[in-house]
């Protein structure tokens, strides 16, 4: 069984349903891209993974083992989990945020060091900066913190949501270059939602397309550009060049 499992899950918000009756395994150690228009049910997918939101129906199974949103703390510590914004604490320097999943969770201070120090070399910020504070940071250098931060307990699963979305192209360019570099050093399971197709076909092995809660196509990325499933995957993929 893969890390992320879903058995027949909708999810609704009143009557309306933002996913219906989804049915997928994300495969291991890849990069998965979640695209769509917004509104189609994106977010609300990612969200359930990280337990933040319990679907009205289905089964999730993350790590092997049914989700249960009623004790999902232990299970988050093994996600990482990155949003447009990075969610930064302003009073804290840029090595307490980073480490302070590690606080919680008590490891040592000498391997929470050599973590954040790897980390840092593998999305190009210098050792000077564990001491600035987010302000003092671009807009990238925050959010090259903030993956740092969701990768400090090495977990098995990486969640991203639209996080690269305010930053220009040029540094959207630079920090997915850097991702690339730590997937190939630590492979893991990561997961991206994005509007942007481009960001979808640089950095993902595979692809799933998303439409008014459901799944038109989930497949490599090289099927999904050369064999759209559907009029609608077709139109999205010419809309943006593809």
């Amino acid at each position: 069984m893969s890390l992320i499992q879903f058995k027949n899950v909708s999810h609704y918000y009143g009557k309306e349903p933002a996913v219906k009756g989804l049915t997928f395994e994300i495969e291991d150690q890849k990069i998965t891209a979640i695209i769509g228009k917004s509104g189609s049910g994106k977010s609300t997918l990612l969200q359930v993974i990280n337990g933040l939101i319990e679907p009205s129906k289905g089964e999730v199974f993350v790590f092997g083992e049914l989700l249960d949103y009623s004790n999902i703390n232990k299970t988050r510590l093994k996600i990482g989990y990155s949003v447009q914004g990075t969610g930064l604490f302003p009073h804290m320097t840029v090595y307490n945020n980073i480490a302070i999943l590690g606080k919680i969770t008590n490891e040592s201070k000498h391997d929470t060091e050599r973590r954040i120090d790897t980390l840092m070399s593998f999305v190009n910020l210098p050792p000077s900066f564990k001491t600035k504070y987010p302000y003092q940071l671009s807009g990238g250098e925050q959010q090259r913190v903030g993956i740092c931060r969701a990768m400090l307990l090495s977990p098995p699963i990486f969640l991203l949501d639209e996080a690269f979305a305010a930053l220009d192209p040029e540094t959207k360019n630079e920090i997915h270059d850097e991702l690339l570099e730590m997937q190939t050093a630590e492979p893991r399971t990561i997961v991206i939602v994005t509007h942007d197709l481009n960001e979808a076909i640089k950095l993902a092995d595979n692809i799933m397309f998303m439409e008014s809660g459901e799944i038109k196509q989930f497949a490599s990325k090289r099927d999904v550009m050369d064999n759209p499933a559907s009029i609608s995957v077709k139109d999205y993929m010419n809309k943006r060049g593809v």
